[in-house]
């Protein structure tokens, strides 16, 4: 009888709750602040991530990849446990070696260890994002799993819905992203100077600079008006966020009052997306419609 193990790490910044209720196994990144190592989830939440931030100003955080070895012996213990059927979803391949690892292990792992072949099967997905991204559809795959969904309806829900996903999110201080590299800053000091805020658009393994806004309370509404504009009509959205509960739920009324319906989940970052766009970012997440 198959027993399916849904992974993900913890860039996907699912709830805790969910984590909890639907069996999801969450991989935590290694994170070090100064000369300090970190493990995301295990040793802080993502308040204590945030704290940690303000006490270190001077000290971007960095994040390290999960190794080909953390994944061969995670497949033995997951089969071990009687799992037949492992899939994994990572992080968004160009943003991190971890999906490459995870794939590395998996093409080397049966050769290896021939004592579980037969034992079942390992499929791996690229995330294609970041947070919610593809946070929500791993929590809709390990909620199929629980509902004794085979696993070929479970990997071809995932196959169709995670390159359909888009997000936009505000970047309301541009420190981290100016040192971190991860997101495109070149004009981000003389952005903050200015007041000028930035929508980043993350969409098929790349992020870019979609819009500039001076103010917040124009951030807030052209996110609002381009993700209505290209979700999928009548398709449920999420909402990410950092460290601040008032953008997160003025974002949510906005897009509320456009599509007519509140989001279905809500995402708050963790320390693989806060350690390079800063704890205060607020974004949607949707389904894209065929021609966005």
């Amino acid at each position: 009888m198959s027993k399916i193990r849904i992974i993900t790490d913890s860039a996907s910044d699912i709830s805790t709750a969910e984590e909890q209720k639907y069996n999801i196994l969450i991989l935590p990144f290694p994170v070090t602040i100064g000369d300090k190592s970190y493990m995301s989830r295990v040793d802080f939440d993502n308040t204590g991530f945030y704290k940690l931030m303000e006490e270190n100003p001077n000290e971007l955080p960095k994040t390290a990849q999960i190794t080909a070895f953390q994944f061969d012996e995670l497949y033995k213990e997951q089969f071990d446990a009687g799992y037949t059927d492992i899939i994994f979803v990572s992080i968004n391949k160009k943003g991190s070696a971890t999906h490459d690892n995870a794939v590395m292990a998996k093409n080397e792992f049966f050769e290896e260890h021939p004592e579980y072949a037969g034992k079942g099967t390992i499929q791996i997905f690229d995330g294609v994002g970041y947070s919610g991204q593809y946070g929500y559809p791993v929590v809709q795959a390990a909620k199929m799993a629980e509902e004794g969904k085979k696993v070929d309806e479970i990997t071809a829900y995932l196959s169709d819905i995670l390159p359909k996903r888009r997000i936009y999110f505000g970047i309301y201080g541009l420190k981290y992203a100016a040192k971190s590299g991860r997101i495109p800053s070149a004009a981000a000091l003389v952005g903050d100077a200015l007041g000028v805020k930035p929508i980043m658009k993350i969409w098929a393994n790349e992020i870019v600079t979609a819009f500039k806004c001076r103010g917040e309370k124009k951030l807030l509404a052209k996110m609002a008006d381009v993700s209505a504009a290209e979700m999928l009509p009548g398709s449920p959205y999420q909402i990410v966020y950092g460290c601040d509960d008032v953008c997160r739920d003025e974002l949510a009324a906005k897009m509320t009052e456009k599509v007519g319906y509140a989001p279905d989940d809500f995402f708050q970052i963790g320390a693989a997306v806060a350690s390079n766009a800063g704890p205060k970012v607020v974004g949607v997440v949707f389904t894209v419609k065929d021609e966005a």
